[in-house]
C-alpha cells in the first residue's frame, strides 16, 4: 500500500462529505471517531489533520489528529498502518498518542516507533461492548432516573472530577481544575442521576448526543458509599433506554477489563462485548 492512498485535509466538512458515509456504516465500532471528529467539527479552532484511505474509490478507514495530539484510527492492517506512519512523519507530525481497536493500536505503535524511534508506551485497554436487548436490573432499586439540568451543574463537574480521581484520568483533573470543564471530556455530554425516594444523587451515568446513530454511555459512576444497592445498573439502564428512544441504533460503552464487577453489570443489562480497544503514548528524544 503506498503512502499517496491516504489522503490528508484539515478542512473537518469536506472530509464528512467524503467519509462520513463510511463513519456511519460501523457506528459502534466507530464510536470514538464519530465523537471525536464532530467535536472537531463543533470546535472549529486549532490545528488538526483528518485523513481517509480509498481504495477503488471507497473509504476503507480514516484518521484525525487533534489540537492535543491525540491519533484516532479506525481498523487498519499492519501495511496501512506503516504507510500512514511513514506519511505522517515525512511530514513532520509527532502525535503525542493513538487510540483505536487493539489490533491498529498495536501495529500502528509498531509502525511509528519503525520510522521515528518514538517509544510507545500503553496508557488504556478498554473492552467495548453493544447495547443488544435491554435487560433492566432485578432487583430495581427504589428511587427514579432524573436527567440534570443547569442547577446540577456544579455537582456534576463534582462527581465527574471524583471519577476521574479514581481512574486515574489525570488530564481531565486538570482541565477541570482550571476552570475548562468545556474542553473536557464530559463538556458535551448529557447526564442523569439516580436519586433515592429522598432526592438523593447516589449513581451518575452520562451519554454523548446521537452521532450517525450511535450513542455512547460514558461515564458511569457511583461514590463508594453508595455502592452494591443497584444504583448504577439503574441509573444505566436508564440512560441506554432513553437513547434508544431518542433513536439511537447503537448504544456503545466502554468498560475497564481489570472491573469485573462493572464488566458483569452491563453483561447483565444486554451489552454484548464487540472488541477491545487500546491506547498508547509517545515519548520522543527531542520536543514532541
Amino acid at each position: 500500500m503506498l503512502p499517496d492512498h491516504w489522503h490528508l485535509t484539515t478542512d473537518v466538512e469536506d472530509f464528512l462529505a467524503r467519509a462520513g458515509a463510511f463513519l456511519r456504516s460501523r457506528p459502534a465500532l466507530h464510536t470514538t471517531p464519530l465523537t471525536d471528529i464532530e467535536k472537531l467539527r463543533l470546535d472549529g479552532t486549532g490545528d488538526r489533520l483528518l485523513g481517509r484511505l480509498e481504495s477503488e474509490g471507497e473509504v476503507r478507514a480514516v484518521c484525525y489528529l487533534t489540537p492535543r495530539g491525540r491519533l484516532g484510527l479506525t481498523p487498519l492492517t499492519a501495511d496501512d498502518a506503516d504507510a500512514l506512519a511513514a506519511r505522517l512523519s515525512a511530514l513532520g507530525h509527532t502525535p503525542a498518542q493513538v487510540v483505536a481497536d487493539q489490533d491498529t493500536a498495536d501495529v500502528f505503535a509498531s509502525a511509528w516507533q519503525g520510522h521515528t524511534g518514538a517509544t510507545p508506551k500503553p496508557f488504556w485497554h478498554t473492552h467495548l461492548y453493544r447495547l443488544a436487548t435491554l435487560t433492566p436490573p432485578r432487583p430495581h432499586p427504589e428511587g427514579r432516573a432524573h436527567l440534570a439540568g443547569p442547577e446540577d451543574r456544579e455537582l456534576v463537574v463534582r462527581r465527574c472530577r471524583e471519577f476521574c480521581v479514581e481512574v486515574g484520568e489525570q488530564p481531565s483533573i486538570d482541565l477541570i481544575d482550571a476552570g475548562s470543564w468545556d474542553r473536557s471530556r464530559f463538556g458535551d455530554r448529557h447526564f442523569t442521576f439516580w436519586r433515592t425516594p429522598d432526592g438523593t444523587p447516589v449513581s451518575m451515568a452520562a451519554v454523548t448526543s446521537v452521532i450517525g446513530g450511535m450513542v455512547r454511555v460514558d461515564p458511569v459512576h457511583t461514590p463508594s458509599g453508595f455502592r452494591g444497592h443497584g444504583y448504577a445498573g439503574a441509573v444505566t439502564a436508564a440512560v441506554s433506554r432513553a437513547a434508544l428512544e431518542a433513536g439511537a441504533t447503537d448504544v456503545v460503552l466502554f468498560a475497564d477489563p481489570a472491573n469485573p464487577t462493572s464488566n458483569a453489570l452491563y453483561q447483565r443489562l444486554g451489552y454484548v462485548r464487540l472488541t477491545d480497544c487500546a491506547g498508547y503514548r509517545f515519548t520522543y528524544d527531542g520536543p514532541a
